[in-house]
């Protein structure tokens, strides 16, 4: 029996050795993150092999240029790229340039940075929203506070006017390409 104590003893007590050691070892993966994180958020992370994310898709849209920019300008990348799951109306090029002359270029500056995130978020829902599954008069809170109504009719649909003219899954949500800037009211 007291061999049995005594191995016991000497176990635990190597165990609070092993606990109390300062030294830690690393790891390159552990570096890895260091690294990344130092870099940014979200964002930061290369992953070349899952699904896209909302904002890697609108990235590599020719026509989604004017909307990335903005969200870069407004600093919901990092935002945009979490988890979500988020459903983004996605105005095209074409319908930013439906806006009186100047607009976005008046957006795009710091001063009116707060009026430009109102807008973008206002294209925001944090959820899924399946075309398919839109009724018309449908009304949804956007990140904004401000609501949309969704209009179902001979097949096509909209948000507040504008023409879902396509839907692309992404892996933290959904992408609805609009014809027109929705606006807060």
């Amino acid at each position: 029996m007291k061999k049995v104590s005594l191995a016991i003893v000497i176990a635990m007590g190597a165990m609070l050795a092993s606990c109390n050691s300062t030294e830690q070892p690393t790891t390159e993966a552990q570096n890895e993150v260091t690294e990344t994180e130092a870099l940014g958020g979200q964002s930061a992370v290369q992953d070349d092999e899952s699904q896209k994310n909302v904002v890697q898709v609108a990235a590599s849209s020719p026509d989604h240029t004017t909307l990335v920019t903005a969200v870069k300008t407004a600093g919901l990348v990092d935002v945009l790229t979490n988890a979500g799951p988020f459903t983004v109306f996605a105005p095209t090029n074409a319908a930013f340039e439906q806006l009186p002359a100047g607009t976005v270029e008046s957006l795009l500056t710091e001063e009116k940075r707060s009026d430009l995130r109102n807008i973008l978020q206002y294209h925001v829902y944090v959820g899924v929203l399946q075309a398919e599954n839109f009724e018309d008069g449908q009304s949804f809170g956007q990140v904004n506070g401000g609501r949309v109504t969704m209009g179902v009719k001979d097949g096509k649909v909209t948000v507040n006017g504008a023409n879902i003219v396509a839907s692309i899954p992404t892996s933290n949500g959904v992408i609805h390409v609009i014809d027109k800037v929705l606006l807060p009211q």
